[in-house]
């Protein structure tokens, strides 16, 4: 893992810091990058990060980016602080609150096109990193849409002749002790219906480990409290089994337990890629979106199921208010099948199990 953190104090996850050592921030020059979106978007921005804080050792790098973000970035290791910066959904921030000389160098890493291109030509960097939009900016490399989101911004500054290898994604979970350690955790949400399997196909699988004697946790993003908690009645589990659900939970706590699990199991989210990010086994269950675009990288540790009608990357609406029909097409005969085949102590041993 590159440029990694120390566990405790500033620069740590636990401690989001405001400069990096040595120079002070005010004396060095500054590099600003927008990725002003959720957690999972911040972790798969995380090769193009470290690219950048490798390629200018020098600078204080600056990420544009929601507040509730600022512990996930500086466990990057790339950070040094972040500009609070948020806008509805997925929508571009109308503004970077700036000050100071303008940066020495800003990169668009949110989208493509004048909306993330304009907050940043505002601050009048000396050198701006984007894929090309014509008529409006014609420097940069094209936009594709059929590219996995890791390798998108790594082809951006490779372009740029930043060297960037999307396989270095990996981050260090807190020294902390997870609430429940060894335990599979269970994420039911996600930001749309689109991509939320039924809340009863997450309880049958609960139940299955549950009887199978494995100890289980129901993570809840911010206003989920109630689907984790019906979650958890349906598969026997105790109100106790869940964490979070009226806020976020803190993300020292969510990557301890994340860290520490035996597994995850997890629809195509931010947790998803917080296991991905900390090596933690996963089941990711795909629908409206092919898992070549934003799903786990290749290998044993991470099951993406998906049940797609032709080889489309965007068969459905991400952002639907119905859960995607290919999502529905995922048994939990076939996610319980999955947890069996994940590799060594990640393996589950089951019984009872559904259909």
């Amino acid at each position: 893992m590159t440029g990694r953190p120390a566990a405790d104090g500033p620069g740590s996850p636990d401690h989001p810091a405001s400069e990096s050592p040595g120079r002070r921030a005010a004396d060095r020059p500054r590099l600003v990058v927008l990725r002003a979106l959720g957690l999972g978007d911040l972790l798969t921005a995380v090769p193009a990060l470290r690219a950048l804080r490798r390629a200018h050792p020098g600078h204080e790098l600056l990420l544009v980016a929601p507040a509730r973000q600022a512990h996930a970035a500086v466990a990057t290791g790339a950070v040094d602080r972040v500009i609070p910066a948020s806008a509805p959904g997925r929508a571009v921030p109308g503004r970077i609150d700036w000050s100071g000389p303008p940066p020495d160098v800003a990169v668009d890493l949110h989208g493509n096109g004048p909306a993330s291109h304009r907050p940043l030509s505002r601050l009048r960097p000396a050198r701006l990193l984007a894929y090309a939009h014509p008529p409006e900016r014609t420097a940069g490399p094209p936009w594709r849409e059929d590219e996995h989101e890791r390798d998108r911004w790594c082809r951006l500054l490779s372009w740029y002749g930043i060297p960037a290898d999307p396989r270095d994604l990996r981050i260090r979970a807190p020294e902390r002790p997870s609430p429940a350690p060894g335990a599979v955790v269970i994420h039911p949400g996600a930001d749309a219906a689109a991509r939320r399997w039924p809340a009863a196909r997450f309880a049958a699988v609960g139940a299955a480990l549950r009887a199978a004697g494995h100890r289980i946790v129901i993570t809840a993003g911010a206003g989920e409290a109630g689907l984790a908690h019906d979650v958890a009645r349906r598969a026997g589990l105790p109100g106790s089994a869940v964490l979070g659900g009226d806020t976020d939970p803190p993300f020292a706590e969510l990557a301890a337990l994340v860290g520490q699990a035996r597994a995850v199991i997890v629809g195509d989210t931010g947790l998803a890629h917080l296991a991905t990010a900390v090596g933690t086994p996963s089941v990711v269950l795909f629908g409206p979106v092919a898992p070549r675009l934003w799903g786990p990288p290749p290998g044993p540790s991470h099951r993406a199921l998906w049940h797609p009608d032709d080889d489309a990357a965007r068969p459905g609406d991400a952002h639907g208010n119905i859960p995607d029909e290919r999502l529905l097409r995922i048994t939990v005969s076939e996610v319980l099948e999955a947890l069996t085949r994940l590799p060594g102590p990640a393996r589950l041993a089951l019984t009872g199990a559904g259909g």
